[in-house]
């Protein structure tokens, strides 16, 4: 390819053109988006010289805040950039500066060094005037592609939500140390498709894998300098494009056909692939960010800017130095296009909404029938798949709105995970009361907007917080590795270490925190709503007890496939727990709990007992002692479930008559918890912290009822 034969064409002026690079018949037309610019050029290079410049092309101005040119002779694989002429005034929000190429917002793939260097920073500041140092030849680069693949018969698992379960992952650090992946392929979308990844997830009996976040990102400067990664990858920089570190194939083309290539093994296992996406904030950062493509295309369309003595400065109320004006036409269509996107290109199944409360601002403050979800809520395509929201966001006056998602919206329950792990440290008192609550599907959540118990998606650990098997063994954060001084992660986690803290071989209290940490990933699987369960908690992963390990790529975060007494012991537990939720339908209602009676007429659909043979009633609940209950459920089959969240051996009496026979279904306090299916004796001898669980095999439970 040489430059400048490339043969612009004239087409007709469109009131809202297709963005990015499109192929059409002719050639491929090249849209962006940059309402203030006063003029625009695309800058082509060869795929095999990224840093040679092939040809410059002024861009015309077309509608609608676009500009656009029509190329003949552009294969696929031809990478682009733009540079942008303007006003620069950084205090007034107008940041053009035509010394640096920006990325294409649409770009289908972005290629380059994505970890943090200086010239991408355009030291010594990132805004300075258009005479600074040009950054062309070493600049990320957009991809020209088409996306051909051929799908087959594929099509969306779509499970109802009452049969789902949520299985949180990473993609490179999922199967970097998996002993049966090929070498090759460990950390890659190729890996992540291999049968026997596959078939253990299946086997496991979780329904969705809940990838973190593969949008293209950017490595922060400050962390590369300490030789460290965004690990996460909460920092996009490519709306539509996956991130390249993560595929096995070195060629865009190839790497996108990995990617749909991954969805499609996982659909025809029956499994749904969710994306973590991240459309609250840029890698862009602050003023003192990177100029990659929205600060340089149209700064003030694209962010959120507050005013103070006549000068404007960045909104951010992200963590992250920056906020996407989702309220503002280019951002919202921006949006709206790459999730759609994702789900007719992309075959993806749904999405969780990081900091979904910053996306779902207005201009003044959260507002539930703001534009994006206004937009959400009509669109034909976006309706048909799955939305998570994480319900908060940081340093606003309004930034936790759990429960102020509108229908079909599903938030992650964070009041879930704190009660239920203040209950199973043996709190007591309050947390007994609330604990219950979260066990019901958190109708005082959910329930006033009509919505359903699947609206929570109860958790208690995720990628951000311990795993599950620190969360019982270090009463204090260990992040030093962060190089932060462990300043940085979660100060209060509700957490426990079993009076040892960190790694023992002392064996009661391994045996006593493996006990606790089944009791809470039984309060997760066993609730009302949708389980949310994070990958390798079931492996009893460690962290080390690091609680933010957002920048470790390494053996901290990835997945430890090494089979010991332990990891057999907890993979066994939530492998039998898993299997016994898809077995019995009271515990995946759709209708909250109403405590009246059932069909049988002779039971209500739930009751509380107190653990010496009666009835909890409201004063109870809150004593500061209560550290245990019971819960009966109407079947078929009755169950009933025995929760002490003391460290106490307690006798719980067993309602019913002489004929009553109850059958151990689980107890968590046994070394093999679903080992012993046989009649309990009447009262059961529970350990503590456990669940225990029984099912009514014969006789009647009516008699502690009635009282």
């Amino acid at each position: 390819m040489t430059k400048n034969t490339f043969i612009p064409t004239l087409l007709e002026p469109q009131a809202a053109p297709r963005l990015g690079a499109v192929f059409t018949d002719e050639g491929v037309a090249f849209t962006v988006f940059a309402s203030q610019a006063e003029a625009v050029e695309l800058c082509l290079y060869a795929a095999a010289a990224q840093e040679r410049e092939v040809a410059r092309v002024r861009m015309e101005v077309a509608e609608a805040g676009c500009w656009h040119v029509h190329l003949e002779g552009v294969p696929e694989g031809t990478l682009y950039g733009y540079r942008v002429h303007g006003v620069w005034a950084p205090d007034q929000g107008l940041a053009h500066n035509a010394r640096k190429l920006l990325l294409d917002p649409y770009a289908k793939a972005v290629v380059g060094d994505c970890r943090g260097r200086l010239d991408m920073l355009t030291m010594p500041s990132p805004l300075q005037p258009p005479g600074s140092t040009d950054n062309g030849s070493a600049a990320l680069k957009s991809v020209v592609l088409r996306g051909d693949y051929d799908w087959g018969d594929d099509s969306l698992p779509r499970r109802p939500w009452n049969e789902t379960v949520l299985y949180e992952l990473h993609v490179r650090g999922f199967t970097k140390r998996h002993p049966r992946v090929a070498e090759s392929l460990r950390g890659t979308y190729a890996g992540l498709a291999a049968p026997e990844v596959i078939d253990y997830l299946r086997q496991l009996g979780v329904t969705a894998v809940q990838l973190l976040p593969v949008h293209q990102h950017l490595d922060d400067g400050f962390l590369v300098d300490k030789g460290l990664t965004n690990y996460w990858g909460y920092n996009t920089i490519g709306f539509f494009a996956p991130h390249a570190e993560y595929a096995h194939a070195t060629d865009p083309v190839a790497m996108l056909k990995e990617f749909k290539s991954m969805v499609k093994s996982y659909h025809a296992a029956g499994l749904e692939v969710i994306l973590d996406v991240v459309y609250n904030h840029t890698a862009e950062g602050d003023g003192d960010g990177p100029t990659l493509m929205f600060r340089g295309l149209d700064n003030q369309a694209y962010y959120r800017f507050i005013e103070q003595d006549k000068k404007r400065y960045y909104q951010n109320m992200t963590g992250c130095g920056n906020a996407v004006a989702s309220h503002r036409a280019a951002a919202l269509r921006l949006t709206m296009d790459s999730l759609r996107y994702w789900v007719t290109e992309m075959h993806v199944d749904g999405f969780r909404f990081d900091l979904a409360v910053t996306v779902g601002r207005g201009e003044q403050g959260y507002d539930r029938a703001s534009a994006f979800f206004t937009a959400m809520s009509q669109d034909p395509i976006l309706t048909q798949v799955k939305w998570i929201a994480e319900p908060w966001d940081v340093g606003e006056m309004d930034s936790y709105q759990l429960g102020n998602f509108a229908a079909p919206w599903r938030e992650l329950n964070g009041r879930f995970r704190d009660s239920t792990r203040r209950f199973w440290r043996g709190d007591g008192g309050g947390a007994t009361a609330s604990f219950a609550k979260r066990l019901c599907g958190s109708e005082d959540i959910f329930g006033w907007d009509r919505r359903p118990p699947t609206a929570s998606v109860n958790f208690i650990t995720s990628h951000d917080g311990f795993t599950l098997r620190d969360l019982v063994s270090y009463h204090q954060k260990q992040n030093r590795a962060n190089g932060e001084d462990n300043r940085d992660g979660e100060h209060d986690n509700h957490s426990t270490n079993g009076g040892v803290e960190g790694e023992t071989v002392d064996e009661a209290v391994n045996a006593a925190r493996m006990s606790r940490a089944q009791a809470l990933i039984a309060s997760v699987i066993c609730s009302q709503g949708v389980p949310f369960i994070t990958a390798g908690d079931e492996r009893w992963r460690t962290q080390n007890g690091n609680n933010n390990a957002y920048c470790q790529d390494n053996e901290i975060s990835w997945v430890d496939w090494t089979e010991t007494k332990m990891t057999k012991q907890m993979h066994g537990f939530v492998r039998g727990l898993l299997a016994f939720r898809r077995e019995h339908s009271g515990l995946r209602r759709t209708r909250y709990f109403s405590g009246l009676l059932e069909q049988t007429d002779t039971m209500r659909d739930v009751t509380w007992l107190d653990g010496s043979g009666g009835l909890l009633d409201h004063a109870e609940w809150h004593e500061a002692e209560r550290r245990r209950f019971g819960m009966l459920l109407a079947g078929p089959p009755v169950l009933l479930w025995l929760f002490q969240g003391g460290e106490e051996t307690e006798t719980f009496p067993l309602p019913g008559g002489d004929e009553t026979q109850w059958e151990l279904v689980f107890d968590t306090s046994l070394a093999d918890p679903f080992d012993k299916a046989e009649i309990v004796a009447n009262p059961y001898l529970q350990g503590g912290p456990s669940v225990v669980c029984l099912r009514l095999v014969a006789g009647t439970c009516l008699p502690v009822i009635a009282m």
